[in-house]
């Protein structure tokens, strides 16, 4: 019997799931514009870290803008979307760069607790194409 109401107050209600399903909208539609006139390339493991580089989240999806014609994009576990609320992005790596199957946890700005961790999938650089 427990068991059957611990299930029972797992279950997403129909707002929720209302709620879930536009967030997810809202997430795809921005990294399609995030991403709007620039070319993918092939996946790859690693990416050179950047200075002053910015991140954004789009759901589960990270994408750091170099410039305006050079990004790139990594799908993650989940856990980082607060990114997208002003959440600070911590990677701790020896090497000078970023690599599929990092760590990273974000941090609340105000009061500097950890918010949330995922871990990075394979990184795809989208830059402008040469004219």
């Amino acid at each position: 019997m427990a068991t059957l109401l611990l299930a029972a107050a797992c279950a997403q209600t129909p707002q929720q799931r209302l709620a879930a399903e536009q967030d997810s909208a809202a997430a795809a539609s921005g990294l399609q514009k995030e991403l709007a006139g620039l070319t993918p390339g092939q996946p790859m493991a690693c990416m050179p870290r950047f200075n002053n580089t910015q991140v954004k989240a789009f759901g589960p999806t990270l994408v750091y803008s170099v410039s305006r014609t050079l990004k790139y994009r990594t799908d993650t576990s989940g856990g980082c979307e607060r990114v997208a609320r002003g959440d600070i992005l911590v990677t701790q790596s020896p090497m000078s760069q970023a690599c599929q199957g990092d760590i990273a946890t974000t941090v609340d700005q105000g009061s500097r607790m950890m918010s949330g961790s995922c871990s990075l999938g394979p990184f795809v650089r989208y830059e402008r194409p040469a004219r």
